[in-house]
């Protein structure tokens, strides 16, 4: 075929050779053109720069089958630059996924299947759901990093069932972005040698040209991580695409990344190589201007030829061929490995093993104990019974527990073991967690303090939106953690988690409500959870006085009732200080003052109960309600009324022992009492 001039406009049509690779890529090219224009929102310019990319991955070097986008034995895909989604829409469309032409056509409207960012769960074919620039570069670490754990783990001489790629497409933006960084240092120390990543590099941002903020050497920068690199000067040429995928699959010790020069809105007469074609659609006369540029045979909206849907297709007989051939070699893998089979498949489906929770630790009252340390204890119980469980901490594990007793350290060339030490790297682990759960076959969990949290914001929002089973631990979660002071004491971010939409946030308050959200956290399987612990010992509650700890699993339960009378005052509170409340709820009965005491260690959980249940724990006739906890009030003003108060915390912390703290900032018995005595004056 005739290659056009890197950085030109391609040569008028009778110069063009009709070629049928030309024809299926510019389809790609006229399909993300005419979808943008029609919804009159979104990006043109980088699907249209990387159609030959997609064209040559899609066509030679992915492994998949469109009737079945759920194979284990797939290569995975991830489009982190999620702006460009019009790129995945049109391969999916026209290599036979459950995805058509009226899909296309209704891009980025309500209720369709081709929203404006790539939608795992939504779209099928799309392995992950980005957006956020950066996220998608960690996701396919932990799916490279899963695949690597279970090849580990299953295959046998003879009998190799997991071997498969995962590959990345980023962008300057994704590049640019830390997350992108934290991961790609780990993967390139892991050595996950079967981690492909495709860099875009068009040099074109919203703002204008990349060289206003960027002079990276991309290539010396993933070197400088142990990745193997390879050059394609021109993104149009097929045949060093080719053969730089083909090298990238060979290189088995370490990642590899190809970086593809390529230019952005390619084929338009006035806005490749600009801003323009970045975040807008390019105008009905550059349509126009461009299609015929581009030779291309018609101009009506949509067109897609007929030969270039057949050639794409072929990816139907490829794919059906491809699953045909590993399911012989899985049969016979099952055959001979009979346990081995049955137990991957017990993963992969997300099926826990049988008593699993049988035999969890108990906690005497009066044992003072941190809750981090009863979420360790628990862990390590389950474990052995769970071995999908695989995670670590961020730097942090012998002060979040998160240790897998004999579970060994993932490392290059041990990837089969669980612990992983994800290194100074929250937004990094985040964005792993999310690839790990992904992947499927393993359960992901991640630790760090609850005020680094925020450097997890992202991907927790993500796993959120997926409905991925992550387990997160956060730890040190208040101004209980003392003398690091204000930099480490955790304010507003409870509030900040609890907003997040389908993150359960549990805030145990002492070791046996921890047992029963370890639990609820394996149980677990639509949205990830928050465990959120103490790194001060807090008292065992007397179980036999106080209500069993079951009370947990509903989000919130009545903990102490009052004694001889209905409430007057019901006290609320979570974690450590549901400590205060009881005391508090002691003194006022001793004074014959009728309180309840509620323990909320889940809002989320609480507010999904049925409205009865709810006002039986919160009785509307109770107006005088109070809320204790040492974190900023916002969530608390939902379940008070109008006429409750909150005891809680709107300024930072302090860098002194924990008790001064607490005292200092009102955060005591006295003071409880004090309030709800108030209150029931008003």
């Amino acid at each position: 075929m005739t290659k056009p001039v890197s950085g030109a406009a391609p040569p008028p049509p009778t110069a063009r050779a009709a070629s049928l690779d030309q024809l299926c890529i510019d389809t790609v090219r006229a399909l993300a053109m005419d979808a943008v224009q029609q919804a009159d929102s979104g990006h043109p310019g980088t699907a249209m720069a990387l159609a030959p990319v997609a064209y040559v991955l899609w066509q030679r070097h992915l492994r998949y089958n469109p009737a079945n986008p759920d194979w284990l034995g797939r290569d995975r895909f991830v489009l982190s630059a999620g702006h460009a989604c019009m790129l995945l829409y049109a391969a999916l469309y026209l290599t036979g996924y459950d995805l058509s032409l009226d899909d296309i056509k209704q891009f980025r409207q309500w209720g369709s299947r081709t929203p404006g960012h790539s939608e795992h769960g939504l779209t099928p074919g799309v392995e992950a759901t980005t957006g956020p620039l950066g996220q998608g570069v960690g996701n396919a670490v932990g799916m490279a990093l899963a695949e690597a754990h279970l090849a580990q783990l299953f295959n046998r001489p003879g009998h190799t069932i997991v071997d498969h790629c995962t590959y990345f497409l980023a962008s300057d933006g994704d590049l640019m972005e830390g997350v992108s960084h934290e991961a790609c240092s780990l993967a390139g120390h892991l050595k996950l040698g079967r981690l492909i990543g495709i860099y875009d590099d068009n040099r074109i941002t919203i703002d204008g040209k990349t060289d206003l903020t960027f002079s990276d050497d991309t290539a010396k920068r993933f070197e400088s991580y142990g990745w193997h690199v390879e050059r394609v000067a021109d993104g149009n040429d097929l045949g060093a695409l080719d053969a730089a995928l083909a090298a990238a699959r060979r290189v088995a010790d370490r990642p590899s990344l190809v970086i593809a020069r390529t230019h952005i809105a390619y084929g338009s007469p006035h806005k490749q190589d600009t801003p323009e074609a970045h975040g807008a659609p390019l105008g009905e006369d550059e349509v126009k201007l461009t299609k015929q540029r581009l030779g291309w045979p018609s101009l009506e909206p949509f067109y897609v030829p007929a030969e270039a849907l057949a050639h794409w297709r072929l990816a139907r007989e490829r794919g059906a061929r491809l699953e045909a051939e590993w399911t012989k070699k899985y049969d016979a893998y099952r055959q001979a490995y009979p346990a081995l089979a049955a137990e991957l498949e017990r993963r992969l489906a997300g099926r826990l093993a049988d008593g699993w929770d049988e035999a969890l630790p108990t906690f005497a009252p009066g044992e003072a104990q941190a809750t981090r340390v009863a979420a360790g204890r628990v862990l390590n119980v389950i474990a052995p019974k769970l071995p999908e469980l695989i995670g670590g901490s961020a730097d942090l594990a012998n002060s979040t527990n998160v240790v897998f007793k004999n579970g060994g350290d993932v490392a290059a060339g041990t990837w089969g073991a669980r612990n992983v030490h994800f290194g100074v790297r929250e937004h990094g682990m985040g964005a792993i967690l999310n690839g790990l759960a992904l992947h499927g076959g393993v359960r992901p969990v991640g630790s760090t303090f609850l005020i680094f949290s925020d450097y997890m914001r992202p991907p927790i929002r993500l796993a959120a939106l997926c409905g991925l089973p992550v387990i997160y631990v956060f730890t040190h979660d208040s101004i209980g953690l003392g003398e690091d002071g204000p930099t480490h004491q955790p304010i507003e971010q409870l509030a900040a988690l609890r907003a997040i939409p389908n993150l359960v946030v549990i805030r145990p308050a002492d070791a046996t409500e921890t047992v029963e959200a370890c639990r609820l956290a394996i149980l677990s399987q639509s949205s990830p959870v928050a465990l959120v612990l103490t790194r001060q010992k807090v008292p065992v509650i007397d179980r036999a006085t106080y209500a069993p700890a079951n009370g947990l699993r509903l989000g919130g339960y009545v903990l102490a009732e009052a004694r001889g009378a209905k409430p007057a005052i019901v006290l609320l509170a979570s974690g450590s200080e549901v400590e205060l409340a009881l005391g508090a709820y002691e003194r006022l009965t001793a004074e014959g003052i009728a309180a309840r005491v509620v323990s909320v260690p889940s809002m989320e959980l609480f507010a999904r109960q049925p409205q009865e249940y709810r006002d039986a724990v919160l009785p509307p006739t109770v107006a005088a309600r109070l809320a204790v906890e040492a974190a900023a009030p916002q969530p608390w003003y939902r379940w008070i009324g109008d006429h409750g108060a909150v005891l809680g915390i709107e300024r930072f912390g302090a860098s002194a022992p924990y008790q001064r703290i607490y005292q200092e900032l009102g955060l005591t018995v006295e003071n409880v009492v004090r309030q709800a005595k108030e209150l029931l004056t008003v």
